[in-house]
């Protein structure tokens, strides 16, 4: 029989707690009623207007139906915009909406500042490792 994990040594542990520490930072920082992933499908739209719900989710690395719970729900906000895709009517094309600029514009300066936060444990030469680390660990 095998004894207890030391959970400080185990990785997914460790990536738990991280999560953690970003949700209360974002919850104090950036907003209490945007979570990061509206935030991520906001400024997917941003980046790429005009594109479908598919594409969002791919983006984002959000499951199809999360992205759409997300996508509706921003849509009731009137943060994003909906219409159909003239050259192919099975597909609904999405944007932000002035609204959903403003929102998106108002969050990022305290996103990216919060970003700075996580990354300021490491030292400088050591952030762009850990970003690659944290992209290789996502992309299994």
């Amino acid at each position: 029989m095998t004894g207890a994990l030391d959970l400080d040594r185990y990785a997914g542990h460790l990536i738990r707690r991280a999560e953690q520490v970003h949700t209360s930072l974002w919850s104090k920082f950036v907003s209490e009623t945007v979570t990061s992933q509206q935030f991520a499908v906001l400024n997917a739209l941003r980046k790429s207007p005009g594109i479908d719900q598919r594409t969002v989710a791919r983006l984002t690395s959000l499951d199809r139906s999360t992205a759409h719970h997300i996508v509706r729900r921003l849509t009731t906000q009137h943060y994003v915009s909906r219409v159909r895709d003239l050259a192919d009517r099975r597909r609904t094309l999405l944007a932000l909406t002035a609204e959903g600029r403003e929102l998106h514009t108002l969050l990022a300066p305290a996103a990216e500042r919060i970003n700075d936060q996580l990354l300021a444990v490491f030292p400088g030469a050591q952030r762009d490792d850990v970003l690659r680390v944290l992209s290789q660990i996502s992309q299994r």
